[in-house]
């Protein structure tokens, strides 16, 4: 099953957030795809926020289990796609991981195709916080409509078939 994966700074708001509603997404739309998320300067097993849970669970969302994780080659090399949530991120993915250039993106850049980033809430109030998570429930939809688009243009070859 292909894979996505979000990813921010502390993995706790942002990145959090999209995978949780990236999931809930998928399922909705039939969308068959494993979505995960990482920060790149997390601090692994901390919490999702108490503001990101409470604006998840609002879009029918749970994150009280979330576990901040840090961004590993193992989760680069897994994922298929990579959706940052500011341009910096996606900056600092590449100059770690330069395999990755083809398949990271911003959010949304992915989906617009021009440069842009989420702002990041942490530390504002819970508005800032449902902002955020609304942005990214509309932009996730559409990238996911998107990543199914191309994988139903894929078929019916995988990509370890045509690259044989």
């Amino acid at each position: 099953m292909p894979v996505i994966l979000f990813v921010c700074t502390g993995n706790t708001c942002r990145s959090s957030m999209a995978e949780g509603l990236a999931k809930k997404l998928a399922q909705e739309m039939g969308v068959e795809v494993e979505v995960t998320s990482a920060g790149v300067a997390a601090c692994p097993g901390v919490p999702a926020t108490w503001e990101a849970i409470q604006v998840a669970a609002e879009l029918g969302v749970d994150l009280k289990g979330h576990k901040a994780r840090g961004l590993e080659a193992e989760l680069i090399d897994k994922a298929d796609l990579i959706l940052t949530m500011e341009e910096r991120h996606k900056d600092i993915v590449l100059l770690r991981f330069p395999e990755v250039e083809g398949k990271i993106f911003s959010l949304k850049e992915y989906v617009t195709g021009s440069r842009g980033d989420i702002p990041d809430p942490i530390g504002k109030p819970l508005d800032i916080y449902r902002a955020c998570a609304s942005e990214l429930k509309v932009l996730i939809e559409q990238a996911l409509k998107k990543f199914k688009a191309g994988q139903e243009a894929e078929i019916p070859g995988t990509k370890e078939e045509k690259n044989n």
